[in-house]
């Protein structure tokens, strides 16, 4: 059984971050409760050069038809189609590209399923268009390689991952403070188990001795 005057001065030391790790997972699970519900859909993009032996062209216009995917440009017909404005829209989509292969990802979100599949296609559909009135000097052409599938849970938030991310911050900030505790020159603190250490006496000189 271990002594509660050993513990003590233990718990003194590290209650920082004992308090820390619980109250930061109770922070991430709050959030999860409370935060927006997201959905991410993707909808694929596939280049094809109307000329063989092309494929590397094919893979650099796909990396710039990639950053293309979220440009006004792009979005302003794919917006018509979502009912979002262009600003709200260029915050729900991004384009994704693979450096080894002409394939352009899409990936759109929404408050629900229908939005972000209905985002990442009307995006994916703009961006073939788009392109289309340039591939007489590209050499290029962009076809559908396959559609936005409907998510069947949201990407976020995730009350697992939240938690833990909160409980990782309640450990910085706890080792933090321990630390700042702790801090250089401080006089360490005594053990409260350990036997105290007994005076040296007093040595007393003899009447009339010579200091």
């Amino acid at each position: 059984m271990s002594d509660p005057r050993r513990s003590a001065p233990a718990l003194r030391r590290w209650w920082p971050l004992a308090l820390a790790v619980p109250l930061g997972a109770a922070a991430g699970a709050g959030y999860a409760a409370v935060a927006p519900v997201v959905y991410t859909a993707n909808s694929y993009v596939v280049v094809v050069a109307q000329s063989p032996g092309e494929g590397g062209a094919a893979v650099n216009f796909a990396q710039a038809y990639g950053r293309l995917a979220g440009q006004p440009q792009v979005l302003a017909a794919a917006a018509a189609k979502t009912g979002r404005t262009v600003s709200a829209l260029e915050s729900a989509v991004r384009g994704t590209t693979s450096p080894d292969a002409p394939v352009i990802e899409i990936t759109g979100t929404g408050p629900a399923a229908a939005d972000a599949v209905k985002a990442a296609d009307a995006v994916a559909a703009s961006l073939i268009a788009f392109a289309g009135t340039s591939a007489s000097d590209t050499g290029v052409k962009l076809v559908p390689l396959a559609r936005a599938a409907s998510p069947d849970a949201p990407s976020s938030p995730s009350a697992a991952l939240d938690t833990a991310v909160g409980a990782a911050a309640g450990v910085l900030v706890g080792a933090l403070a321990v630390m700042a505790r702790r801090r250089p020159g401080a006089e360490p603190e005594a053990d409260a188990g350990a036997p105290p250490v007994p005076a040296q006496p007093r040595v007393q000189q003899p009447a009339g001795a010579v200091r």
